[in-house]
């Protein structure tokens, strides 16, 4: 998923709801946060992705991906962002476990320098 691509449809619904800050009065949020997340000063979030979903009806689909219909009035609109929660809670154990993967192949080549001159 890239940011830069959610950014730019943020963009949209920033323009379709007349700024930021009735975007923010919209859905919650203060306007500061929007600014943020447009300005690339803060991550786009999966509680501003959710309140633009199930607030404002956008499809996660088109928020995301940029396919599809870009509002949803389906019921099936809250089970979709709850499945996307769940798949970005597992990228971010995946990241966190390679880390560690990461960390201990580094301790381990570090344990024996000497062991690439003596495999060569």
């Amino acid at each position: 998923m890239s940011d830069d691509a959610i950014i730019k449809r943020l963009k949209v619904i920033v323009k379709d709801h007349g700024g930021q800050l009735a975007l923010a009065n919209a859905i919650g949020v203060d306007q500061g946060f929007i600014s943020k997340v447009i300005n690339k000063k803060q991550d786009i979030s999966y509680y501003l992705i959710r309140k633009l979903c199930f607030q404002l009806k956008y499809s996660p689909e088109w928020l995301i991906i940029g396919t599809g219909e870009k509002k949803l009035n389906k019921p099936d609109s809250a089970k979709l962002i709850t499945e996307i929660q769940m798949l970005r809670t597992e990228v971010d154990i995946l990241h966190a476990r390679m880390r560690v993967f990461e960390i201990q192949l580094k301790d381990l080549q570090g344990e024996n320098p000497d062991s690439e001159k003596k495999a060569g």
